[in-house]
């Protein structure tokens, strides 16, 4: 596996971090506590350093499963643990027990290093934007975890491009730790980031880190045009029908998706590769992008996954998926792009 700098920052995470969203969860799609454990020391085993996790996932399991599994094997210290806060674990809690308000930032970090084991976390993540709370607050707060040792580095996840923006210029400001991550849904079929956080991305020194390359699975090969699979397709990530949430079928049964899928699968015998691993390599190989989120159920699926660390697709190849994926053209990217000056 390779190793990328975090943004800005002196430290280094593996390509390919893995994801555990499902870990703790014995529906039919989840991972049972032991099987997610197993799945972790093997991915620590291959060479990974980098686990994504959240206090929602799972009401807070996951990070629970986390801090067990490091725990026993006294790998803490080699890991980068990145969780999140915002979201209520508990819907049913108190109002003030979801935002980015100072309240909830610190109660949440205090909760997640409880549940990890730990007595710090390596990078905490701002879950959403907080139309309410002040975003100085907000910033403020990240800085003063900080400075108390209880977080190392922060990240942002699902804020406008002008929201991001407007945190890094504040902290400029005002000396505050500036984010190092930015993390958003991107792969073949979901590409809209595009458009603004890539360029952010690069200007700024921040490190793109991917959910969902592989669109909720429809990347992976295993669906058919019009055969709607089983309603188990879509996780509902966060709250709302499984219609309503992003790795919907709906979202994803598009001509241009088919597309992709068809080319992955013709480009899936040239390198000896399933459509999955081929969709992670280019992931891997996009600008800004420093380390891309993978989700696994089950120990065979992580090391299915993982052989995509070591897939590099030619230049050629990756200009096919490119172009085949391409996002539609919006107004004013594409004008800036013909009459822009060069």
């Amino acid at each position: 596996m390779k190793f990328n700098r975090l943004g800005n920052s002196g430290i280094f995470v593996s390509d390919l971090c893995l994801g555990t969203m499902t870990f703790g969860d014995t529906r039919l799609r989840g991972t049972t506590a032991p099987e997610a454990e197993k799945i972790i020391h093997a991915y620590l085993d291959a060479g990974g350093n980098h686990i994504d996790t959240a206090n929602v996932y799972v009401a807070g399991q996951s990070e629970e499963i986390i801090g067990r599994a490091l725990a026993s094997g006294g790998r803490r210290h080699q890991t980068i643990v990145a969780t999140k806060a915002n979201f209520p674990i508990d819907a049913g809690k108190g109002i003030n027990e979801q935002g980015t308000s100072r309240l909830n930032l610190i109660n949440s970090v205090n909760g997640s290093l409880k549940r990890l084991q730990t007595d710090y976390i390596d990078l905490l993540y701002v879950h959403c934007w907080d139309h309410i709370t002040p975003l100085e607050e907000t910033l403020a707060t990240l800085h003063q975890l900080v400075t108390d040792g209880k977080v190392r580095y922060v990240g942002v996840s699902n804020y406008k491009a002008w929201q991001l923006m407007k945190a890094l210029q504040l902290s400029e400001k005002y000396g505050w730790v500036r984010f190092v991550a930015a993390q958003y849904q991107y792969s073949l079929v979901k590409r809209d980031i595009e458009y603004e956080f890539t360029d952010i991305c690069s200007n700024e020194g921040l490190s793109l880190i991917p959910w969902s390359p592989l669109g909720g699975g429809f990347l992976s090969g295993k669906y058919r045009r019009d055969v709607r699979p089983n309603a188990d397709f879509t996780d509902g990530r966060i709250g709302g029908t499984p219609a309503r949430a992003e790795d919907s079928w709906e979202r994803r049964n598009t001509e241009k998706n088919w597309a992709v899928v068809e080319l992955l699968g013709q480009l899936a015998a040239q390198y000896n590769a399933t459509h999955a691993q081929l969709a992670l390599a280019w992931a891997r190989q996009q600008p800004t992008v420093g380390s891309v989120i993978i989700g696994a159920r089950t120990l065979p699926q992580l090391h299915e996954n993982l052989k995509a660390a070591n897939l590099q697709l030619a230049t050629a190849d990756i200009a096919k998926l490119n172009e085949i994926s391409r996002p539609e053209e919006l107004y004013p990217y594409r004008f800036i792009a013909e009459y822009g000056r060069k």
